[in-house]
């Protein structure tokens, strides 16, 4: 009996152990799709549901896009999604105010991608609105709640510093809205300002699958090198875990 009874606890204690705590939604392009491995892999050390979005070559207007058409995530997703990552990293200024709308309705759509500012605040009002708005939706758990769905909104800079326009502007974004940034940048353990002491080229080039992209006549890594067993993608992951960490629920 006492066996018996260890049993039964034991397999309790496993399948609710086991059950996922969180989903995390994200959206992005080429660095943050699922052939990566950093997000994935964040997310099973956050006992979490990855909803990788991401789609190689798309920009913030895309997300935007399928925002305006329904498609992005399903009310389903909207409803159960803990906290929503945005990585679209493309080297421009995310954070210039002077076509911005105060209301996400008031943009034209479809986007094009000439104002990446303007799609991101499109992105950001247009997920809060959402959330908000489940508070009127009677089948909701948020219905008739005070806040509707808890917002957490996070952004992202480039997985290293080549890229600061968007980097710094990215930064400012963040901190107009309050939001918490992945910084790559800052913890990716190189940086742009020293090339490698043996080499004499730019360390993310030892990280990437193609050095081919050139900022100020200097050539980079661009994509990282893809699959969870390789060494950036781990990196990555550990940034994103440690930043998830401080901003999820406890539960």
């Amino acid at each position: 009996m006492k066996k018996l009874f260890l049993f039964v606890f034991l397999f309790v204690f496993f399948c609710v152990s086991s059950q996922e705590k969180y989903n995390i939604l994200m959206t992005g392009a080429s660095f943050a799709s699922y052939e990566n491995g950093w997000f994935e892999l964040g997310c099973k050390e956050l006992n979490a549901t990855p909803l990788n979005k991401a789609v190689g070559a798309q920009a913030i207007a895309d997300a935007a896009n399928k925002m305006n058409e329904g498609t992005l995530y399903s009310k389903e997703e909207l409803e159960n999604a803990d906290a929503f990552v945005i990585m679209h990293v493309h080297n421009m200024d995310v954070f210039e105010n002077s076509a911005l709308k105060e209301n996400y309705t008031d943009y034209k759509v479809p986007f094009d991608r000439s104002n990446y500012a303007a799609a991101y605040d499109y992105v950001i009002k247009r997920y809060i609105s959402d959330c908000y708005n489940l508070k009127f939706d009677k089948e909701s758990k948020y219905y008739n709640t005070q806040s509707g769905k808890p917002v957490i909104i996070i952004l992202s800079t480039h997985w290293h510093d080549a890229r600061p326009i968007y980097n710094e502007s990215i930064r400012l974004l963040a901190q107009k809205w309050g939001f918490p940034v992945i910084e790559f940048d800052k913890y990716i353990g190189f940086s742009k300002n020293t090339p490698h002491p043996v080499t004499k080229l730019q360390m993310s080039r030892l990280y990437a699958d193609d050095n081919t992209e050139t900022i100020d006549g200097v050539v980079y890594g661009w994509h990282q090198l893809r699959g969870e067993d390789k060494f950036i993608q781990q990196h990555m992951a550990a940034v994103f875990v440690d930043t998830m960490k401080k901003v999820l629920p406890l539960r």
